[in-house]
Parts: C-alpha cells; sequence; structure tokens
C-alpha cells in the first residue's frame, strides 16, 4: 500500500506541475442574430434554394453546359484531391490512437577492441589460456509494440478536427459549384444579351441604309443637301464598325464560358430569340434562418469554428502527461542454429512510460495561444459569413423588384421611340423637320433598345444571383 502511495503521489505531482502551466484564453462564441423575415417579404411556401439547379434553369441548352462544367472544371478537380488528402488525413489521425506493432529482423555482430571497457571486461572473465574474444555474430528477429493511451482524448479530438475540416472541403466543394454553375449561367445569358444587342445594331443598321436611301433620292430632287447624305453615311459606317466590336466581345465570353467548362474554345449553342420575351420571377425566398442550412460557405465556416473548437482541446492536452507502453518479443542468438532455441533465445521486454513537459513549454505554449487565436477568428469569420448572405439576399430581392419596374418603363420608351422613327422620317420628307431629328430620333431609339436589352439582362442576373445567395446551385 506504501508503494502505491508513493507512486500515485508521484503521478499527482507530475499533474500538477504540468497543468499549473497552461495559460488562461478567451475564447468566442459567434452570435449574430438574424432578422424573421426579409424586407420586403418574398418568403412564399417554397425556399427556392431546395430546387436543383437542372429544375431551377429551363434552357436545356444551359443545363448541358452546367453539366459539363461541373463534370469538367479544373478547380473541382483540384478541389476533390484536397477532399481525398482530408478523407486520408482522417484515417491517419484513426490509426495514431491505436497500438502499432511492428516485425523486423537483424543480422550484424561486434568485436569490442581489447583496451576498452567491454573488451577489458570479457579478458577477466576468459577462462585459461583462450585467446581474446574475436568477431561475435548477433542474429535477432521478433515483433515489437507501442501504444500511447488517450488519456486525454488528444489523439480522438485530433481525429474528430480532421472529420471536421474534411466537412468543412466538402462544403467549400459545394460552395465553389454553386458559384460556378451561377458564373457559368450569367456567362450564358451575357451570351444571348450580346447576340440580341449585336441584331439590334443590324435592325437600326437596315432602318438607317433606307433612310440613306430616301436622303439620296431628296437630294436628286434638290429636296435635301450633300451635308445630310453625309451624316447619314457616317451613321451608318459607325454602327457597322459597332457591330466588330460586338462581334469581339461575343469571341471574348464564348472563350471564357469554354473555360469555364474545362474545355478549349468552340461554338456555344444558345437559344438567343425571344430573349426579351424572359420573366423572371421573384423567387421564394424562405426565412433567413434557413441560410444557415442551405449556403454551403456557412455550413463550411460553422464546420472551421467547431474544429477550431476542437483544436483547443488538442493543444491543451500537450502540457499533460502522456502514457504509452513498449512491448516487445522475439529470438536473440549469437549463431543461426541457437536462434530458435526455446526458451534460451526467447527475448522479451514490456515497459510502461510517463512524459510530462515540466521546463521550456514555449513551443506548446505557442500552439495552444495560436488555437485560442485560430477559435476566436473562426468565430467571427461564421459570423460574417451569415452577415455578408443576408445582405446579398436582401440586395438580389430588391435588385429583381427594381429591375422588373425599370424593364417596364424602358419598354413603353422604345415603343414610343419606335413610333417616332416612323413620324420623324414622314416629316423629314414633308420638310418640316430637319435631317438632324431624324438622326437623333434613330440615335435615341438605337440606345433605348441596347438599354432595354441590357436591363432585361440585369433582370436575369438578379434572379441567379438571388438563387446562388439562397444557397442553391450546389444540389
Amino acid at each position: 500500500m506504501n508503494k502505491f502511495l508513493r507512486q500515485w503521489t508521484f503521478i499527482s505531482t507530475c499533474l500538477a506541475l504540468t497543468a499549473c502551466g497552461i495559460p488562461d484564453m478567451t475564447t468566442k462564441t459567434a452570435d449574430t442574430h438574424l432578422p424573421d423575415q426579409y424586407k420586403p417579404d418574398f418568403s412564399g411556401k417554397t425556399n427556392a434554394a431546395n430546387l436543383k439547379w437542372r429544375d431551377f434553369f429551363e434552357d436545356q441548352n444551359l443545363v448541358k453546359l452546367i453539366k459539363t462544367a461541373i463534370e469538367n472544371n479544373k478547380e473541382i478537380n483540384i478541389l476533390m484531391q484536397r477532399i481525398s488528402k482530408a478523407e486520408n488525413e482522417i484515417e491517419a489521425r484513426r490509426g495514431a490512437y491505436l497500438p502499432f506493432v511492428r516485425g523486423g529482423a537483424m543480422a550484424g555482430g561486434e568485436k569490442p577492441g581489447k583496451y576498452t571497457f567491454s573488451g577489458a571486461v570479457e579478458d577477466q572473465l576468459l577462462l585459461g589460456n583462450q585467446p581474446f574474444p574475436s568477431f561475435v555474430p548477433d542474429y535477432a528477429f521478433g515483433l515489437s509494440s507501442s501504444w500511447e493511451i488517450d488519456i486525454w482524448r488528444k489523439l480522438r479530438n485530433a481525429t474528430e478536427v480532421a472529420v471536421l475540416e474534411y466537412m468543412a472541403t466538402v462544403e467549400g466543394r459545394n460552395f465553389l459549384i454553386t458559384n460556378l454553375v451561377a458564373e457559368v449561367a450569367r456567362a450564358y445569358y451575357e451570351l444571348i444579351t450580346l447576340d440580341n444587342q449585336l441584331e439590334n445594331l443590324d435592325q437600326n443598321i437596315a432602318i438607317q441604309e433606307n433612310a440613306l436611301e430616301m436622303v439620296r433620292k431628296l437630294q436628286f430632287f434638290a429636296r435635301t443637301d450633300t451635308l445630310a447624305v453625309k451624316r447619314y453615311e457616317a451613321e451608318v459606317e459607325k454602327n457597322k464598325s459597332r457591330r466588330y466590336e460586338v462581334k469581339q466581345e461575343i469571341t471574348v465570353v464564348e472563350n471564357r464560358l469554354n473555360f469555364l467548362l474545362g474545355r478549349t474554345p468552340q461554338t456555344i449553342t444558345r437559344a438567343s430569340k425571344h430573349f426579351l420575351d424572359i420573366n423572371p420571377q421573384m423567387l421564394g425566398t424562405g426565412i433567413p434562418s434557413q441560410l444557415l442550412q442551405n449556403r454551403p460557405d456557412i455550413k463550411a465556416a460553422e464546420f472551421e469554428m467547431a474544429a477550431a473548437n476542437l483544436n483547443i482541446e488538442v493543444a491543451r492536452a500537450e502540457f499533460l502527461p502522456s502514457f504509452g507502453i513498449r512491448a516487445g518479443i522475439g529470438f536473440d542468438a549469437f549463431a543461426m542454429k541457437y536462434l530458435v532455441n526455446t526458451p534460451e533465445s526467447l527475448a522479451a521486454m514490456v515497459a510502461g512510460e510517463l512524459v510530462a513537459p515540466l521546463i521550456n513549454k514555449k513551443a506548446i505554449t505557442a500552439n495552444f495561444k495560436n488555437a485560442n487565436l485560430q477559435q476566436v477568428q473562426a468565430a467571427y469569420d461564421y459570423e460574417q459569413k451569415i452577415i455578408k448572405a443576408y445582405v446579398e439576399v436582401a440586395n438580389q430581392v430588391a435588385n429583381m423588384e427594381n429591375m422588373k419596374k425599370s424593364f417596364d418603363i424602358k419598354k413603353n420608351q422604345v415603343d414610343h421611340l419606335v413610333k417616332a422613327i416612323d413620324v420623324s422620317i414622314q416629316l423629314f420628307k414633308s420638310a418640316r423637320v430637319q435631317y438632324l431629328d431624324v438622326l437623333t430620333t434613330q440615335r435615341d431609339a438605337l440606345d433605348a433598345k441596347r438599354e432595354i436589352i441590357e436591363t432585361k439582362q440585369r433582370q436575369i442576373f438578379a434572379m441567379i444571383d438571388l438563387y446562388k445567395s439562397l444557397g442553391g446551385g450546389w444540389q
């Protein structure tokens, strides 16, 4: 009993000495409260984030492009390798708290010098006139085992950290897919927008060429001057030049879209007709708290925060003593013919060890402080992502409403200007307005059509961005 008390007193003293060196820390608990609903409220019955991207986008050309992008995109493939590495890290840490068993064999020998300590001992043990020992072989084989007893859960906590980091990496992949789906959709509709801009230019060039022919005829009958003809010719040439600028923009967007799809430049199949007839509907946003379940970046930040909390416990355990057991069994002999003789050549060992840091704990103290700082940083990052997600949704909800109203107004503007073109031409023929009035009206109509196409693009972009902001696109 006295021996047991002395051992227990020794162990308790070691624990007390090591535990006294753990510095104080200040952790942070994430504290962000979201409103009960968005303003204005467009919660709807179904949260649009629950829709799979195959069901959300109706254009089958776009669906095929997104499918190709997810399969071929290089960034996703790179991230998949990181996920595999994170998965392997789990296995590595899981194996750390299991016993290690190793097998081995050894062959060697030794001849000590006569005037060394070992040689002097052997020289004194020689009997009679036998010569000084020569080279003595040594052969051995057997098993050895070591096991760190995870009494403080340091190794198991480290495994759980690896699991959480793996899950955060998976959510990172989902967030990348969400962004990729939105980026492919935006590029696709940007391409369609440019197609419509080109068609709008062609229509205006045709109108202006007809007007140019009319002015030339009027000049022939001396009803207008050469200046009007030249101004019309310059206007036609300007718009023809603009066509090539739009074509270059189409090439750039096509190449960017092909890059997202992980392939070399090629023609993108798309449905550009009836672009202005697309009517993006306000999406059901659900309630703000659903962002915590739908947004992959928020879920990834939540896993990172949980991992940071556990990392503090892992770092704290470094201050405490570690318990280990070492054991081995095998055969050892100076000659091969005696190697497997039992029990003469049989050798075994077992030992327990207690190791605790006592002096110069700066390294583990620094690691502990860094783990504490990482936890605080992860909590702030989690809060920031929640606020950012809410702001993004609120912005896109307002954006969709404003773009819809803007499009309706611009549509009326275009209708009025198209009618004004016909009126201005008739008035010009009757010499009631100058040619500059006709040119100005045509320019205004061209600009208004360009603006309404761009407004439709922004309206569609707002719908795509709202879907992404709600956490849709990765399913």
